[in-house]
């Protein structure tokens, strides 16, 4: 695979699946979405199992920006092969609406994901705020303090998103909306130092990379 850079939009992507369709969703999606997304202007920058949760599947894919977002996302769901492998994807699916539309905590920044090697465990912690103010503090609060407390012991932040405000340029795929998230991506974080730092996060998700996952162990 090529490398890319990610900029300013990621969507995070949590899909419930019927007991046991797991492994047919991964195999499908392995075989038939993922140079065509490419194709289309969809940067895919990681497909994981949860290892805590077996009927969840969860990924990763990026934009420039909102309008680019739009116009790459039609290309796919108005294309061929959505149209041929839809229905087979959708019947292993019990929910597809659990996705989060984020920026880079520093909306200017580039966040370089290319072809990433990972340590176990890799984790996804969403942390959720009342309000914007309540999201920005914490935010800083990252940056200043909880980054060094969890790479003491020679993990790593990988990257850093909060909530995109921006109206969702493509309805047909509905995102959570009204809602202030904080999503810190790690690679070698144990657990009990994110039980050290006094604000916890709503969720954590430790994420198994599939075989055609560009983060990767």
């Amino acid at each position: 695979m090529e490398e890319f850079t990610i900029t300013r939009i990621v969507e995070l992507r949590q899909y419930t699946l019927h007991p046991g369709r797991r492994d047919e969703l991964i195999e499908l999606f392995e075989r038939e979405f993922v140079e065509s997304q490419e194709a289309a202007g969809i940067t895919l920058i990681g497909l994981f199992r949860d290892a805590r949760r077996p009927e969840r599947f969860v990924w990763l894919r990026g934009f420039a920006e909102m309008e680019s977002r739009r116009e790459a996302l039609a290309r796919f769901y108005d294309g061929d092969v959505w149209r041929l492998h839809r229905d087979a994807a959708n019947a292993t699916m019990i929910d597809s609406d659990n996705v989060l539309l984020l920026r880079p905590t520093d909306y200017e920044a580039e966040v370089d994901l290319s072809s990433m090697r990972v340590r176990a465990p890799l984790l996804c912690l969403t942390y959720s705020f009342a309000d914007e103010g309540e999201l920005k503090a914490f935010a800083a609060e990252f940056a200043d303090r909880h980054r060094a407390q969890l790479e003491r012991n020679g993990g790593s932040i990988l990257a850093t998103f909060v909530t995109e405000p921006s109206e969702n340029t493509f309805p047909r795929l509905p995102v959570r909306d009204g809602e202030h998230t904080f999503v810190a991506l790690s690679s070698g974080v144990a657990l009990d130092d994110i039980a050290s730092i006094e604000v916890q996060p709503a969720e954590v998700a430790e994420l198994l990379p599939t075989t055609r996952s560009r983060m990767h162990y």
